[in-house]
């Protein structure tokens, strides 16, 4: 499974729809293995979508996330004027580095040596 995020542009003062996750997951196709969708309205610079798909390899999980948010794009009227940037699976921190590390490291490198 690939979590792909799909970056949105929104025209000038649009917000990204309250129900945008659940119009993606009605317009998935049953064998396109779209299993969740979650929405970060507030996402800095763009709006993105969260789409977690079932695919053979990552190309094909970006590719299917790019179809579906076109359809989404096409098809939905409240997102009219709306674009796609990119749709990319997402680059983490390692568990511990970056925005997702604990406020104080638990272990002390003193901890780690053998007396």
């Amino acid at each position: 499974m690939y979590l792909i995020h799909a970056r949105l542009q929104a025209p000038p003062g649009a917000c990204l729809p309250a129900e945008a996750a659940r119009l993606v997951l009605a317009l998935a196709r049953p064998g396109e293995r779209v299993e969740h969708v979650t929405a970060h309205p507030h996402a800095v610079p763009d709006p993105v979508l969260g789409i977690f798909v079932v695919a053979e390899s990552l190309s094909e999980a970006e590719a299917l996330a790019e179809a579906l948010c076109h359809r989404l794009l096409n098809t939905c009227t409240t997102l009219a004027g709306w674009g796609l940037s990119a749709a990319e699976a997402p680059l983490l921190a390692p568990l511990g580095h970056g925005p997702l590390r604990p406020p104080e490291s638990p272990s002390n490198p003193f901890d780690l040596r053998r007396e």
